[in-house]
């Protein structure tokens, strides 16, 4: 039978305790300054599910790809953020990555702790399935700057026109610099329809994705394996993406908004392979 690795593992409703206060998901500490149009830094801490993916060169670590806590032990990214040759490790609480803050959390992954989407196939992006997770060698510890995001029920497919934002540490602009401080941009959603349409991304994207943006901003202040942060009616934010591509002709190119891989994806995990790690895949 297949079980949900995450539909087991998520406190949609429950909450983790960290440090005597109960942390649930989708609701930071610090509230985003949800109004921002055009790229910029964000507020310190306000996506606390937002991790800085690392690997290891030469004895340090350097900065590769953005992606979600889901649970204390659980991180969703990119499956093309994933090289089986490298070594990893999670960055939790990071904003400035030019200074030690004190917020930081450094955890280790190892290799046999990373499963790619079975589906993945490192040389069609456009085939989809663009989804990893990675076990993290001990607990994040929740607190104000470390906290869950909130998944999407799968079935859940935003409007067009949605609000949603974009963080990450991506490059400013096409070819530009990286930036030290966590930046946002506001990305409303390309519904599939509008997406899918010649003019647009046509027959790349799949209904197992979901675009966002296509105007002036996009996916350049993100990173690769980033969360796509929608807020719901009720407050809470919920990570309905995990960032995939951009043209090839640029990240704000005209309608070719930036596509993400639905969540959803990682839902029908075979609960054994998950629990035994006795495979590098999720299925």
């Amino acid at each position: 039978s297949h079980a949900g690795l995450i539909s087991s593992l998520l406190p949609i409703h429950g909450a983790f305790p960290g440090a005597g206060v109960s942390y649930g998901c989708g609701v930071p500490t610090y509230s985003p300054h949800a109004r921002v149009v055009n790229g910029d830094d964000a507020v310190p801490y306000s996506w606390p599910w937002q991790i800085s993916l690392q690997y290891e060169r030469d004895g340090a670590f350097y900065h590769t790809c953005g992606g979600t806590l889901i649970t204390p032990i659980w991180v969703m990214t990119a499956a093309h953020c994933i090289s089986a040759s490298r070594t990893y490790e999670v960055v939790l609480g990071e904003y400035d990555m030019s200074k030690a803050e004190g917020s930081e959390q450094r955890i280790p992954v190892n290799p046999g702790d990373i499963f790619v989407h079975p589906g993945w196939n490192s040389g069609c992006v456009s085939c989809g399935d663009d989804i990893a997770l990675l076990k993290l060698s001990r607990s994040a510890e929740l607190s104000d700057t470390v906290q869950l995001g909130c998944l999407p029920p799968p079935d859940e497919v935003l409007p067009n026109g949605y609000p949603c934002y974009i963080s990450g540490w991506g490059r400013l602009y096409t070819g530009g610099p990286l930036p030290a401080k966590l930046q946002q941009a506001f990305l409303p959603v390309v519904d599939y329809a509008h997406c899918s349409q010649p003019d647009w991304w046509g027959s790349t994207v799949k209904t197992t994705m979901v675009c966002a943006g296509g105007d002036i901003k996009a996916g350049c202040n993100g990173d690769s394996g980033g969360p796509l942060n929608c807020q719901a009616p009720d407050g809470i934010w919920y990570v309905h993406g995990v960032t995939s591509f951009v043209s090839s002709r640029g990240c704000n190119t005209l309608q070719k908004p930036t596509v993400f891989t639905r969540d959803g994806l990682i839902l029908p995990c075979s609960h054994t392979p998950c629990a035994s790690h006795s495979n590098q895949s999720l299925s």
